[in-house]
This record gives structure tokens, sequence and C-alpha cells, in this order.
């Protein structure tokens, strides 16, 4: 057997600490083979008690560890207390260090485990347990403003790696006990911490114990972004339309905990999802609810129209110049004519073209630095829209609908949600080039068939629409102004 397996034999076997120091150290030596951020210190009390301190260098605060843990041991010796001590770690933990979390653990397995968490373990001579400290340390990101949603109005907080950092953001937000936080364990080899959150009395019991089992179930090596955990729980793998909201702000995590719905926090994650999400939540913004509401009801309707648009307007072209002309203004039909007679390919030839183009360039805008991503493409559209038209490979009306579509498409305030809109258009293209009208209204009804039946955690997603509920129905369009109530 190699090393390498009989570390993980050793870390899996879950065998029990004994009490003596030189086989525990031994033994977890063996376990942190060709670990050499791992530290092994020994610490020797009056001459003739042995303690050994092990922790993972870079995980831990080290001032601590000098002022807290080193220096009381060293120089001020063993404290004469009040009561009787029945063991060195006892003693530690009550009278010697000024730790705020400290615990015992009693096998090899929890001991590895915890130090490669952040923290340092006490192992006594004669003793069958291990002490752990909580004296993390390590460098992390400090609170930023929100890269991915912009505020225009509101809180300039987003969350970080840091998973404690993002509880605590929450928290300040939600002053009250029935705010509740379960931890969970998921990942093989990354034993990532997963934090359910929501609100007592609140959030519907059926709907938490549903995300709390399938976040039990998951079965993965490591996760090392909420993606992982996104794609692990949702309903259905298939549908384009994103069926949890995802947000790096903790004032829309705080607004949806307050609506009865769940947060799955993952640590190392900057992005926290929100369970479960509606079609409505993708076209709202978080300044809705800072603005006025004439404001609000009004930029609602704009991105209303402008993702429908989005989504139909290439495909409805094509359709109408292919096979309903008289449906068009005879003079907007002999100019398109008139633009088209050089032409090489069919218009829905020529839509594919420059919505692959239109993809890439954008693609190409988010991949490369931040410097030269937007300069990139800006000039790419505009130098090969216009080299196209010149060359007489695109005609000039292909060139405005695919830039209208596009623009259209980043009205759309939550990122994610954009990519239904891009993704169905194709589809759209390739029915109403076959079908002209008919086969758009079939693509369109296809859609709505599908967001009629998708219910993410027992939830419809085109709720409050369908099925109706009257008394949540003005929200979605309007936002009614709040005040006093008589």
């Amino acid at each position: 057997m190699n090393s390498a397996s009989q570390n993980s034999t050793n870390i899996d076997s879950d065998l029990p600490i004994s009490g003596h120091l030189l086989n525990n150290e031994r033994m977890l030596r063996t376990i942190f083979e060709r670990c050499s951020d791992v530290v092994f210190r020994d610490v020797t009390l009056q001459g003739n008690i042995r303690l050994l301190l092990i922790y993972v260098d870079g995980m831990i605060d080290k001032d601590i560890i000098q002022s807290t843990i080193l220096k009381p041991l060293l120089y001020e010796g063993i404290p004469q207390g009040i009561g009787p001590i029945d063991s060195i770690a006892q003693m530690c933990e009550q009278e010697m260090f000024a730790v705020l979390q400290t615990k015992k653990v009693y096998t090899f397995h929890d001991v590895a485990d915890q130090i490669l968490q952040g923290n340092v373990a006490f192992l006594a001579n004669g003793e069958d347990s291990a002490l752990l400290a909580d004296v993390t340390g390590f460098e992390k990101r400090s609170v930023e403003e929100p890269s991915m949603e912009a505020a225009i109005r509101g809180s300039r907080e987003s969350f970080t790696e840091t998973l404690r950092t993002n509880t605590t953001l929450i928290r300040r937000i939600i002053v009250t006990p029935t705010l509740k936080m379960e931890s969970f364990r998921v990942g093989k080899l990354t034993q990532t911490e997963v934090v359910l959150a929501y609100i007592e009395g609140i959030v519907s019991t059926s709907m938490l114990d549903e995300i709390r089992s399938r976040i039990e179930q998951i079965d993965l090596q490591g996760v090392l972004d909420s993606g992982y955990i996104e794609e692990s729980i949702e309903d259905t793998h298939f549908s384009p339309f994103p069926q949890m909201q995802s947000t790096e702000r903790p004032d829309v995590v705080s607004a949806g905990l307050m609506e009865g719905r769940v947060a799955v926090l993952v640590n190392g994650s900057p992005i926290t999802l929100i369970v479960p999400m509606t079609f409505w939540d993708g076209l709202q913004a978080p300044d809705d609810y800072y603005e006025r509401f004439m404001y609000v009801s009004l930029n609602r309707w704009i991105r209303y129209l402008f993702a429908l648009f989005a989504l139909t307007f290439p495909s409805l072209y094509i359709a109408l110049t292919t096979y309903h002309p008289e449906m068009v203004p005879p003079k907007l039909v002999l100019s398109i004519t008139s633009l088209r007679e050089q032409a090489p390919f069919p218009t829905v030839i020529e839509v594919f073209i420059m919505e692959f183009m239109f993809e890439g360039l954008r693609e190409a805008g988010i991949r490369l630095p931040q410097q030269i991503g937007p300069l990139v493409s800006i000039v790419g559209a505009l130098v090969i829209g216009q080299a196209a038209v010149q060359a007489g490979i695109i005609s000039a009306p292909i060139v405005i609908v695919v830039s209208a579509a596009g623009i259209s498409s980043f009205v759309i305030p939550r990122y994610r949600f954009g990519y239904p809109m891009r993704i169905l258009r194709f589809p759209l293209l390739v029915l109403s080039g076959i079908f002209g009208l008919f086969g758009t209204a079939i693509g369109m009804i296809a859609i709505l068939s599908h967001l009629i039946h998708l219910s993410p955690f027992g939830s419809p997603y085109l709720q409050p629409v369908s099925p109706n509920r009257k008394k949540q129905l003005k929200y979605v369009f309007i936002r009614k102004p709040r005040g006093r109530t008589s």
C-alpha cells in the first residue's frame, strides 16, 4: 500500500486517541506526511510535562498563538486555579487560554479535520483526548462594492469568500433570533461548509425540509462554489431558466428571507443562492425597492417589453420579411429589399451569422482583461459590422436587428436571467425561418408551456400570474407606494 492510500485510511479509520503522546504524534505525522505547511511544536511545562501543538501555517493567527497560548505556557507556568484540575486539557481550557471557542475531540479523524479548518490542537502525555482552540486567521478579501449588481441607490456592500463575514452581513440587517442558520459539510475532499439561512415562522416548512434533504444527499468530491450546490439540488437540469436566484448583495438576500425564502451560503463563494426563484424575480432590480414607486413601475414595464423584444425581434423580422411581406409597410419593404439585393445568403442565415458574431464578441469582452475587454467588444462590433455590410456579405438591416436585440437583453437587471433569452433566440430563429409567424407562435407557446409547468421546490415559476393570485399580481407590474395606513 502506498503512503497516499495509507494516509487516507488513517484519516477515515476513526481510531481513538491513546494516552501515549509519542504514539499519537507518530500517527498524526503519518497522517500529515509530506504536508510541509503542518507545524508540530513541542512545549515543555516545568521541565516534566510535555505538550504537542499542531496547526497549519498560514491558517492561524500567529499573534494569538504567541500572546495567548505560547507565552502563558512558557513563561507563566501552570496557574493555581480555583477548584480541582483533572487534566492539562482542562487546565488550558478553563484557566489559561483566552480563546472564545475550544472543544475536545477523541479521534484522529476529528483532530485532523479540525486542524485543516484552522484550529490548533493540543495533546498532552497521559491524556486520551485533544483540545482544539479556534485561532483562525488566514488572509481574506475585505467587503467591497458589488461588481455584477450595480447599486444606484442602497447598500454598497457585497459578500466575500469568507462564510462568517457573509453571515454577519445578514445578521446586521435582520436583527432577530428567529433568523436561523443551519450548517452542513459537503464534499468528501473539500468538506465545504454550507449554511441554510431562513426566518423561522415565515419560511415554508415543507420547502425547507426539501432543500435540507437535497443538500444532505449531495455526493461530490469537492465543492468550490455555490454553482456546485445549485446544479446539485435544482429540480431539472434541462430548463434554460435559472431556478435559483444568485446574488452578491446582502440586502437582496435579507429581502428574500423576509419574504419566506431560503438562502444558501457556501464557504469560499461570494455568490449566495436564494430559493425559490420566480420568473418575475429575474426582471426586478434591487433598486426597485429604494426608488419612488412611479419610477419603478415605469422601469418595470420597460424591462418587460425589452425582454420580449430581445427574445422575439430577430425571429419576427425573419418571418415578416421572408413569409409575410404584406404585413410590413410598403415603403419599408422596398427599403429592405433594395438593401438586400446584393446579399448572397437568405435572411435566416444572415441573422444566424450576426447572432453568433455578437455572442462571440460579448464573450470576448467578458473573458479579456478588464482594461481591454470593453474596447475590443465595442471596436470589434463596429469594425466587423461595417466591413460585412460594405463587403456585401450581410445587409445593413440585419446588423440593426441583431444589435437592437442584443442591446435590449442588457436591460435585464439579472445577468444570469439574460442567458435564457439568448439561448431561446436560436430555436425561434429556426422555427421562424421554416414556418414563418406560425413557427414563431409555436416556439412562444412551447416556452410558455414550459414556464407554466416549471415549479422549482414546489413553487410555480410564473406565480402570481399563473396560478393567478390577484392580491400579489399588482406587485408584479407596479410597485405600490409605501406609506401610513388609515
